[in-house]
């Protein structure tokens, strides 16, 4: 097989998991934006998940996130996302907007409040093997806004209890994926803020348990490729959640910030083999003013420009120039994979797999915007209000 040859068959196997939540309505703490044509339900975010589907070839599952996307039966819900040609993917986890999660889920001093959310987590697992998903991801908002508001050490305490239970309910096949975030919304200590303190309660549960790299949960000049790198020689790095940020967790498409540092992490990925792994590629988006369905076909197409351009560095090349010792030469075997026009070949990729060569202009043309403009009148849309 040549070299192109190979970079092709790695693009056509890439599979990048949309969430249920962007397809809703989101905005900020300020103001949400209603569209109109959103999904009322979950069965119509599977809707709409499958035409990012038939139109990238790459986006065969979708995350649910509960409370958001609770239904009466689940297994109902994995046959209408079969039916449509697409698969139900990670289950995330909601312990931020209860008023009792005030003061923290988790990491509450109220043994009451902690009990209140592991039952949750655990009703999650038991959600995943309603629906055959491999992944829980959990994320908490735990913290505190103030010096001396709560102990330090035992709300960690606290965190590592409830994250070993839950990890005990896990079944074989199935993976804890622990999220963390610099801040936002607690302002002094975060109980998760860092991928070390991830991976320190990881390593301690068991291999089952994984790290989710947030690309926009980080400080800024954060070297996320660092961290990517060091997770994934460490066999921890479970997944990414794919946005960008200009300021702080702005939750914008993937790739539209800084495209550079997107190309960077994934050659990473490629060189430390996350690529063919168990990494999972997440999309974690809201779309507050663009329309949801192009925006995330958009974002598809960047994770897949990214890779491209990961994949066609040439790695001999780039190792012979870092024994020598040329810093210069090394810089510019990056530098021309990354400046390489990669769209030509994903169209032939595309072409190859039966696709459109262009999803945005192919998705336009067949009608599924206005057709759910059309019949989506009436009952509540989804999504979170402000």
């Amino acid at each position: 097989m040549t070299e192109l040859a190979a970079v092709k068959a790695a693009l056509k196997t890439q599979a990048v998991e949309t969430p249920s939540w962007a397809y809703g309505n989101s905005g900020t703490r300020f103001k949400v934006f209603a569209q109109a044509g959103v999904p009322r339900t979950p069965f119509e975010k599977l809707d709409d998940a499958a035409k990012v589907h038939e139109f990238t070839g790459v986006a065969p599952t979708v995350a649910l996130h509960i409370p958001w996307d609770r239904v009466e039966d689940y297994a109902a819900l994995a046959r209408h996302a079969g039916e449509r040609g697409v698969k139900l993917g990670a289950i995330n986890s909601n312990t931020f907007q209860d008023d009792d999660y005030k003061l923290g889920s988790v990491c509450h001093p109220d043994a009451a409040v902690r009990r209140k959310a592991v039952d949750h987590l655990l009703e999650c697992v038991d959600i995943m093997d309603a629906t055959g998903s491999r992944d829980l991801k959990l994320w908490f908002a735990d913290g505190t806004n103030y010096p001396g508001q709560d102990d330090v050490r035992a709300r960690q305490d606290r965190l590592a209890q409830a994250l070993a239970e839950v990890y005990g309910r896990l079944g074989d096949g199935q993976r804890m994926l622990l999220e963390y975030k610099l801040f936002e919304p607690a302002f002094y200590t975060t109980d998760v803020p860092d991928w070390g303190t991830a991976y320190a309660h990881c390593l301690r549960l068991g291999p089952k348990a994984q790290v989710v790299v947030d690309t926009g949960h980080h400080a800024p000049g954060t070297n996320i490729e660092f961290i990517v790198a060091t997770l994934l020689r460490e066999g921890r790095l479970g997944g990414f959640d794919f946005n960008s940020r200009f300021y702080a967790d702005d939750d914008l498409m993937v790739g539209a910030a800084d495209p550079f540092q997107l190309f960077r992490i994934m050659y990473e990925v490629v060189r430390g083999g996350g690529f063919t792994s168990e990494v999972a590629f997440m999309l974690d988006q809201c779309h507050n003013i663009e329309a949801k369905i192009p925006a995330i076909i958009r974002s598809v197409m960047n994770v897949q420009e990214a890779t491209a351009k990961a994949l066609l560095v040439d790695r001999e090349a780039l190792a012979a120039a870092q024994r020598a010792g040329d810093v210069l030469e090394a810089n510019a075997v990056l530098m021309d994979a990354y400046h390489t026009d990669v769209r030509p070949l994903l169209r032939e990729v595309r072409e190859e797999m039966g696709l459109d060569p262009d999803p945005i202009a192919a998705y336009r043309a067949c009608g599924w915007a206005e057709k759910i403009v059309a019949e989506r009148v009436g009952g509540r849309q989804a999504g979170w209000g402000a």
